[in-house]
């Protein structure tokens, strides 16, 4: 596991406070040293805990995005506090990275601690490439192929490198000549006198985007973004179990890194289509059986559907209409292989809608066997529906 704290979790720098969660709730299932057969699985915990903690307080995040990770860590070590507001560096008071608290000091001491360990905008940007932005396209797929694991393909529109030229953003024969602004360095310095003594920060020439060169044409294909946007056909492997608002993860199929850095990843929303049979709770699956009068009355031995084929199911006598039973392990396979959940079947005693001559003296017989005094001419089948 990576220790920036974006890839321990495995979500995008863009990911939402909630998406961070969600994934942290995985990862600490996964890594918690009661469960897991992971050998370092103690220390990646304390990882994950640690990760979660930052990326979930809106200060510290940004103190964390601004600085990147190695530089919030010497930041931490050095007594500079990102989100407390409290002292830190020598007891120096006020909010540590976005003022002094009354000390009227510029910037501030998260600037200043950006400046003394090789801050600014460009020095993020040279210890580490971010990766390209995450992209999401939606997936919709049967209740059996969420049962049964799926190999799906599905087309997306993305941005990629334009091979024109070659992402360069002009074309090959392009006049190039150095850049008037940073005069070809890429970067821009600038000396500050701080509490900490004079120091140098470096940011990215704006005019030539760091480059160092100025072309006199650009691309007519991508009109010097060196991007364009392209159709991709893509196969994902859906795990059996799935549950409808699931996210699947494509690493390294969205879009480019504008910095040179990997791609970013593919999140895939799936949402699982309404059953003509079963509805679904979890990993538990409800069945509506329809029996007969004789069948709930007598018992019987009877075949239920299910996602796996049909199954034998018996019905006690003297079962009542709206009665539920389980089938254990007849239900949806669980994520990662850890069973599956039950099969819920409620029983509806249908009421028939016409009889012959024998089943009606049947009845007749069976009525006034109970006592019940009934005028068959008066709605017979109606008190029968009203009894069940």
């Amino acid at each position: 596991m990576s220790e920036d704290f974006y890839d321990v979790l495995g979500v995008s720098p863009d990911a939402s406070t909630e998406e961070i969660k969600k994934a942290y709730r995985e990862k600490a299932t996964e890594y918690h040293p009661d469960v897991s057969d992971d050998p370092d699985a103690e220390e990646k915990f304390k990882k994950i805990q640690k990760a979660k903690k930052v990326l979930t307080d809106e200060e510290k995040r940004q103190a964390y995005d601004r600085m990147g990770h190695e530089r919030y860590e010497q930041a931490e070590k050095h007594g500079f506090d990102a989100s407390e507001g409290g002292a830190g560096a020598g007891g120096m008071g006020g909010d540590p990275f976005g003022g002094m608290g009354g000390g009227g000091m510029g910037g501030g001491l998260g600037d200043i601690f950006e400046q003394v360990f090789g801050g600014g905008a460009g020095g993020r940007g040279r210890r580490r490439q971010r990766k390209g932005q995450d992209l999401r396209t939606d997936l919709e797929i049967d209740l059996e192929e969420a049962y049964e694991g799926a190999e799906k393909q599905f087309t997306i529109e993305r941005p990629e490198t334009c091979e024109t030229c070659n992402g360069e953003g002009h074309p090959p024969d392009a006049d190039a000549r150095t850049c008037p602004e940073c005069q070809g360095r890429g970067q821009k310095r600038q000396v500050q006198q701080t509490p900490l003594g004079r120091v140098q920060q470096t940011t990215t020439c704006r005019r030539c985007e760091g480059e160092g060169t100025i072309y006199s044409e650009t691309c007519d294909d991508c009109g010097g973004d060196g991007y364009v946007r392209n159709e991709a056909t893509l196969t994902v492997e859906v795990p059996a179990g799935i549950q409808d608002g699931q996210t699947l993860r494509m690493e390294r199929e969205g879009a480019p890194s504008p910095e040179g850095g990997p791609k970013g990843d593919l999140l895939i929303d799936v949402s699982i289509r309404e059953h003509d049979q079963f509805e679904r709770e979890g990993d538990d699956l409800r069945y509506r059986l329809p029996i007969s009068f004789p069948q709930a009355t007598f018992g019987d031995t009877v075949e239920v559907p299910t996602l796996d084929g049909a199954a034998e199911f018996e019905i006690p006598d003297g079962t009542q209409s709206g009665e539920t039973f389980r089938l254990e392990g007849k239900g949806m396979p669980r994520l990662r292989g850890r069973g599956q959940g039950d099969l819920y079947v409620q029983v509806q005693v249908v009421t028939p809608e016409s009889l012959n001559e024998d089943q009606r003296e049947a009845l007749e017989a069976f009525a006034e066997a109970g006592g019940d005094e009934i005028e068959v001419k008066e709605g017979f089948f109606e008190k029968i529906k009203r009894a069940f």
